[in-house]
């Protein structure tokens, strides 16, 4: 990394994991077994920013660490306030159930929460949402998600993070 893209984005980088260190201190997911409780949760990792009613009546909460962050934690609450899951959700592993032609944008919002940009490209007659995430644990990436007017998705694509290209 040049000193130049060090002045210019490190700070900025560094702040958002800062404040996320403080919040989470040394909470990880490991740390949330299924079973606990959401107070166990919310004592941990404080207050949702997201959180959306799952057709099977679970309710998922959202840690992301979004703008900056290649992270966003989901915790699945049953209907007795129990953590089914608690994981990653920007991975590849996560970002390959999305379905195209089936899932739409509140599918997307519901699984990866809030996307960290977003662009319309009226040539394709595309909308598209993009999320950080850190590829196989190195790469600072992107993934992109290519909605129709619909609001039907219709394409993913991973890209490198121009934010992190020197």
């Amino acid at each position: 990394m040049s000193p130049i893209h060090a002045m210019k984005y490190g700070r900025a980088r560094c702040a958002p994991i800062a404040v996320a260190l403080l919040v989470v201190g040394c909470a990880t997911p490991a740390s949330i077994p299924p079973g606990a409780s959401q107070n166990d949760v919310q004592a941990r990792f404080g207050v949702p920013r997201e959180v959306y009613h799952l057709p099977d009546d679970t309710t998922r909460w959202l840690y992301p660490t979004q703008p900056f962050g290649e992270y966003t934690w989901a915790a699945d609450i049953d209907s007795h306030g129990r953590v089914v899951s608690f994981r990653q959700v920007l991975t590849i592993e996560e970002f390959g159930r999305a379905r195209i032609g089936q899932w739409t944008k509140q599918d997307v919002l519901v699984h990866f929460g809030r996307p960290v940009e977003t662009a319309y490209f009226p040539l394709m007659r595309r909308h598209v949402w993009s999320y950080r995430f850190l590829q196989d644990g190195v790469w600072y990436s992107m993934m992109h998600f290519y909605f129709d007017p619909n609001g039907v998705l219709r394409l993913t694509q991973a890209g490198p993070d121009p934010e992190e290209q020197n």
